[in-house]
């Protein structure tokens, strides 16, 4: 039988709830801040978590339908992908806009849109910015970032590989 950790988590600034950890969990992973095995999520939880972080998302065919590439859909994304672009947010400063997410009509991978690890954004020069003083070019205009996130700048939008929260 696996032992069991306990941790505290805080909640606000005063109040501290112990957490009940077990080891090979995704609540363990995501306490340790390992997400390789993060839950998917549904289109509502994450368009909530993207407008709780001040994140807009665009859709050309103003939908969300998965199974249309002209929609804008998160349906089936990964908890860590949503969490990677809100740490991208808050760690560079830089408004974000999402153009894409699990809808097909992307490029099939194991890491894909369809699969929940990557997210299509606006391009901007704060980004940009950002991108080329902290990660690390990579060549054929992609950067890594220091903890493994693949930002590729397409023709007219950034294409980012979240392998995990990037540090959140």
């Amino acid at each position: 039988m696996k032992k069991l950790a306990k941790r505290t988590v805080a909640i606000g600034a005063v109040l501290a709830l112990p957490l009940l950890v077990v080891p090979g969990s995704a609540q363990a992973d995501s306490a340790a801040g390992d997400v390789g095995s993060a839950a998917k999520i549904s289109h509502s939880q994450a368009a909530s978590m993207f407008q709780g972080a001040g994140i807009p998302w665009t859709s050309s065919g103003n939908c969300s339908d998965r199974n249309k590439p002209n929609c804008t859909s998160f349906e089936q994304i990964h908890d860590h992908t949503v969490r990677g672009a809100i740490t991208l947010k808050s760690a560079s400063g830089c408004a974000i806009n999402v153009t894409g997410g699990t809808e097909t009509g992307h490029a099939d991978g194991q890491y894909s849109h369809w699969n929940g690890y990557k997210l299509d954004m606006s391009l901007s020069s704060c980004i940009q910015n950002y991108v080329d003083a902290n990660f690390a070019y990579i060549g054929g205009s992609k950067w890594q970032s220091g903890s493994g996130n693949v930002y590729y700048r397409e023709g007219n939008h950034w294409d980012i590989t979240f392998h995990n929260c990037g540090g959140c």
